[in-house]
This record gives C-alpha cells, structure tokens and sequence, in this order.
C-alpha cells in the first residue's frame, strides 16, 4: 500500500508499505478521505513524537475485511465507516470512569513513540488496522470528505456538552479557525447568542455568515473590555477557547461573567503559566474546565449530526489534494489563512 511518510519534520515520502494484517477482532479499512488536522502541521512543523510518523486522524474509509471473531450482524464489508481514534485500554481510572478520551495509556504506545519502525495513526495512508470495537457505521450517501470531520466535530460536542450551553446563553468563541466556527455552530444549535473573538478580518465575516451574531477584533481595543459592551457588563456565560495562545487563555477567564464557565479546549503553546484572579473565581463561581479529544459518545453523535444534516461542515472545507500532493497539502493547510484541508486516497 502507499502511504505518506513524514521521514522528518518538513519533509514527506511516498512510501509502499505492506497492507496491515489484521487481528481476529480488527476490520481492514480502506481509507477514502483524510483531513488534516494542527496536530498534524505541528508534527511536519516538528514536534516531540517519534519519526519516522504516518500522521492522519481525522478520516473515513471503506470496510475491506473483517477479522473473524467481528460481529458480522453490525459490521459487513463494503460499510463506510470511522473509527474511535483513542486506543483506550480500558482498565486504567479513567477508562473506568467513563473518561475514555483522556485514557493514562493512550501516548504511551505506538502512535506517539516507536523506537523500531513507523509511530502515527496512518490515516495518511491507504489501509488501516482498526479494532471493530472502535467503528463507527455511517451512510454511504454521506459525502467523504464531510464524513472525514468526525473526529474534530466530536471533540467540539464533548465541549459543548461540558460547558452544558443553554438557550439564551452568550457564548464566546475565541479563534475563528476551523475548531472555532464548529463550536459557532453548535452553539447556535444550543440556542445561544454566540460572540466570536479573531483578529482576522475575513474570519469575523465568514463568522457572521455561518451564524455568529456579534464578532470583535481583539487586536482593535480590549477584548474582555469589547465582550463587556455587548453583554451589558457582565461577562459571557460561557467562553470557548480554540486558540493556543497562553495569554488569551488568561484573557478567556477574565471575559467570562459570574457564575459562568470557560473552556480549555485547546493544547496551550508554548504551555506557559498564566497568572489566575483566584479570588474572583471563588467570589463569583467560576468554573474552569478543559475538554481533550472527543468520547465513544461524541464520536456517535458526530457521525450522526453529519449524516442526517444537522451540521453542515461543507462550507469549512478549504481544498481537497490527492495524497500523492502531500507535501503541498501539508504547507497550504499551515498557512495562518486556511480552513480545512483534506487528502483524498480512493473514491
């Protein structure tokens, strides 16, 4: 099979790799279309994780084979499907508190650190190993390239289902990036009155047309001071953070009102400390929260808001490359300026 090998930071090869062989509760997935995710810029960009790395997380194939012990009544081949991309182990606390997605053994093997050979999750590549427990079943009428959102849309669910959006709410979304505008969506779904924070002036306008009803530039005057103006001086009920900026993540806390929440939702670089009015968290009950990854649920739930419509990811789909351009793919989609960028492997 071919599959694209980031060999060391900045630089991909094609490479012909064997097709994995599967175990007796795996399934053979045949992938169609893989979207490229920041974690994945970060690695070409050069990150901490072992090379030589076949990146791609965020995608969808075609069931090719089923090993044998497979439940052939759920899953058949030729179904489209996803998987769960957190090898949970299932017998750690937080596995056994339902807390799967941040599971103590998930970096602690292959996909991150391979001493011996290839780390990665390999959806930068034609085939895939997947264990049938970890499949998610969609409709093939469910274009692939929307389908390939599943995994970033399950992550946006589990914040939003974290910081509990209810109808009515003022919600700021900081970052207008592709993370940004799914949580713009699904908070609109909430019922909520959402505020986005981007410098960017094309960002802010794309913002207002996918549904943002106010948006700011945080480099124009103060932001808390701007979320203030809008929220008759009280705050947001709820702040989503998407950017990775230590100090906006200090800036989120202070935009959120009383009694509200603020979210974590991204990885924090550098992760640098940042200074925390604890007084004020105590005095009017703030709750600071982070959400990592998407759950077994959210992951359900993705899949499902993506094939019956209720999400419409297309408009967040900037250029869709053949993998063979994988270089190209991965220094368009580190542009500061772009939104989704996907690589298509089959049809």
């Amino acid at each position: 099979m071919k599959a694209c090998v980031l060999t060391e930071p900045g630089k991909f090869e094609i490479q012909d790799l064997p097709v994995p062989e599967i175990k007796d509760d795996e399934v053979l997935l045949r992938v169609l279309t893989s979207g490229i995710c920041v974690n994945d810029v970060r690695d070409f960009k050069g990150s901490k994780w072992s090379y030589p790395r076949v990146g791609g997380h965020e995608y969808c194939g075609v069931i090719e084979k089923i090993g044998k012990d497979v439940d052939a009544d759920e899953i058949h081949v030729g179904d489209h499907a996803i998987p769960y991309i957190i090898d949970d182990c299932g017998i750690c606390p937080d596995c056994k508190h339902h807390h799967e997605n941040i599971c103590s053994n998930f970096t602690k093997g292959k996909t991150y650190f391979n001493p011996d050979g290839l780390s990665g999750f390999f959806g930068f590549s034609e085939y895939v190993a997947v264990p049938a427990r970890h499949i998610y079943v969609y409709s093939k009428e469910t274009p692939d390239d929307e389908a390939a959102f599943t995994e970033p849309l399950a992550c946006v669910i589990n914040s939003i289902q974290r910081t509990d959006i209810q109808m009515g709410d003022d919600v700021v979304v900081i970052g207008g990036g592709v993370m940004g505008m799914l949580h713009v969506l699904c908070a609109k779904l909430r019922g909520a009155r959402v505020i986005v924070s981007e410098p960017d002036a094309a960002r802010r306008e794309f913002a207002l047309k996918l549904g943002a009803d106010a948006v700011i530039d945080p480099s124009a005057s103060d932001a808390v001071e701007q979320v203030k103006a809008l929220t008759n001086g009280r705050g947001a009920d709820v702040v989503e953070d998407t950017t990775a900026v230590p100090a906006v993540a200090a800036q989120a806390i202070e935009m959120t009102g009383k009694s509200g929440i603020c979210n974590m939702f991204s990885s924090i670089h550098p992760n640098e400390p940042i200074p925390v009015d604890a007084g004020r968290i105590h005095s009017q009950e703030l709750r600071i929260t982070g959400t990592q990854n998407g759950t077994i649920e959210t992951f359900a739930r993705a899949i499902d808001c993506i094939s019956k419509g209720i999400i419409d990811v297309k408009p967040l789909i900037e250029k869709v490359y053949p993998y063979e351009q994988v270089q190209e793919a991965l220094e368009f989609a580190a542009r500061p300026d772009t939104y989704k960028v996907m690589l298509q492997f089959s049809k």
